[in-house]
């Protein structure tokens, strides 16, 4: 696959990117078998930038990723967590957050300097490796948080975002950034410090292009690259505007219905399917340095690997435009 460097630094990630939250038990139960033939399938069509967090079954999709890893050369794959969540022992449950059967942890938010450094311990022994390629702070901003970020913030801004540069001035880290699902907090953190990419749900797609107002501008001034994630907005631009289809973690409203149906339309009249259109939006996009696909299910994966993969006419590039 073809790479691309991330902002000004050393590491380099291929386009497509596998996100491991499914391996994580997100919405049903994932057998470790499952799990290891999903990577292994990945790692075989070609994809060697892998994205999880210890918010993934609480710390389950890291142990199968560094199981999976653990016979790979170390600089043969590149390898993202997140922090800004403290995992600690503690009772079982048959799910939490979405996940189910998730590890016997229970988590607190932490986006301080020694909460990150923590929480990055003990993801690099989860993921069984004394460095990570990319780290990014998870789910900052009012999107999660509410009224309860500005206490977050204060956090990172006052020892949290050192502590990263510390990690990454010591080589435990190649870069780091954000992780998240809103393009305020990006924003807002790049006016008081640098960052090296952000990881960025749902906000630059075919369907919401949200980000391309002031974040995608702000990025490129700056050198900061993008990763995106939620490329298929929840599913709806995977399944199209079907009864149930999801949007943004949720049921999909009637304008988000309405407006699906006519990208489906113009994507048909193209001679392409609305995925593989949404997934061209994200390989093609001038500032994405990879797309983020996620599944735990083989035909999911190969799926979206023929879409990307499949040619693509002239005559579709108005959809992306």
């Amino acid at each position: 696959m073809k790479t691309n460097r991330i902002g000004r630094t050393a590491v380099e990630v291929t386009d497509i990117s596998f996100g491991c939250a499914g391996l994580g038990n997100l919405f049903r139960k994932v057998e470790d078998e499952t799990a290891e033939a999903v990577l292994a399938r990945a790692w075989e069509r070609g994809i060697r930038y892998f994205d999880t967090a210890p918010h993934y079954g609480r710390g389950l999709s890291e142990e199968r990723l560094g199981r999976f890893l653990k016979t790979r050369g170390r600089t043969d794959y590149v390898l993202s967590t997140k922090v800004g969540r403290l995992l600690s022992p503690g009772p079982a449950v048959a799910e939490a957050d979405g996940f189910v059967e998730p590890l016997p942890n229970t988590v607190r938010y932490d986006y301080s300097g020694d909460g990150i450094e923590a929480a990055f311990e003990q993801s690099c022994e989860r993921l069984g490796t004394t460095r990570i390629d990319i780290v990014y702070v998870h789910d900052i901003g009012a999107y999660t948080h509410g009224d309860d970020n500005d206490r977050h913030m204060a956090d990172l801004m006052g020892s949290g975002i050192d502590r990263l540069q510390t990690l990454k001035a010591a080589g435990r880290i190649g870069a780091f950034g954000l992780g998240v699902n809103e393009n305020r907090v990006c924003i807002d953190i790049m006016a008081e410090t640098e960052i090296d990419v952000i990881l960025l749900a749902g906000r630059l797609t075919l369907l919401d292009r949200s980000a391309e107002a002031e974040l995608v501008p702000l990025c490129r001034s700056k050198g900061v690259s993008l990763v995106l994630g939620g490329i298929f907005n929840s599913g709806i631009l995977a399944t199209g505007p079907v009864p149930g289809a999801h949007y943004d973690y949720g049921p999909a409203p009637d304008d988000i219905l309405a407006k699906v149906g006519e990208l489906e339309s113009r994507a048909k009249a193209a001679g392409v399917s609305l995925p593989q259109a949404a997934l061209r939006f994200a390989l093609t996009h001038p500032q994405a340095a990879s797309a983020l696909i996620g599944t735990a299910k083989l035909t999911s994966l190969d799926r979206n690997l023929d879409a990307a993969e499949a040619p693509w006419p002239s005559a579709a590039d108005a959809l992306l435009a």
